[in-house]
């Protein structure tokens, strides 16, 4: 059964810090490949402003993803009722895709916040989970239930909040997205 890790997120934009975690994930032995679920609306966050629309958001994702033959990009969520919740996401993929063994990759402040999670005992008995480090939210592997696995990832400081207020600068160049991203960004003007 293939091992596809879901890493779910609103990408606004996908940045390298997200494929680097899923080529790590990959060729650590984790997963066999991973899909980026692009999420309309995350029940955590206030709709954003700066919130490229869902349609835009999944084709730069895709552009991310293009020359990255174990990932691919999933729209599920763009289907199902909104606000997005995990645990109804994974219940339609086990349902689409019952030749996967879906794994759910968090980063670790999602992990401390899990119990918030809408059905978060239903996801932990049905998914394995993988906890990716994040600066500033030390997880003990000893306190991790089974099931849940705690990756060794390197720390990468780039975050979509960060790369959207450079980009309202003239010197920003594009680091921290892929060149194809960038290009298209640009080309069509995208959070200016």
């Amino acid at each position: 059964m293939t091992r596809t890790g879901i890493y779910g997120g609103s990408f606004n934009p996908i940045h390298t810090a997200h494929i680097s975690l899923a080529r790590s994930l990959i060729s650590q032995g984790l997963l066999d490949e991973l899909w980026f679920v692009v999420s309309p609306q995350n029940p955590f966050k206030q709709t954003a402003t700066d919130l490229l629309p869902d349609d835009v958001r999944l084709h730069l994702t895709r552009l991310a993803v293009a020359d990255e033959p174990r990932m691919a990009v999933s729209d599920v969520e763009m289907h199902l009722p909104r606000p997005s919740y995990m645990a109804n996401t994974l219940a339609t993929l086990r349902e689409e895709h019952p030749d996967r063994r879906f794994i759910l990759v968090i980063g670790a402040d999602n992990w401390l916040a899990f119990e918030k999670w809408y059905h978060w005992q239903e996801i932990l008995s049905r998914h394995p989970l993988i906890v990716y480090p994040r600066p500033g939210y030390p997880i003990d592997r000893a306190t991790l239930p089974a099931g849940v696995t705690l990756a060794e990832t390197p720390l990468i400081d780039i975050s979509g909040t960060d790369i959207r207020r450079k980009l309202h600068t003239s010197t920003y160049l594009g680091e921290g997205l892929k060149p194809s991203v960038w290009e298209e960004i640009k080309r069509k003007g995208y959070y200016k």
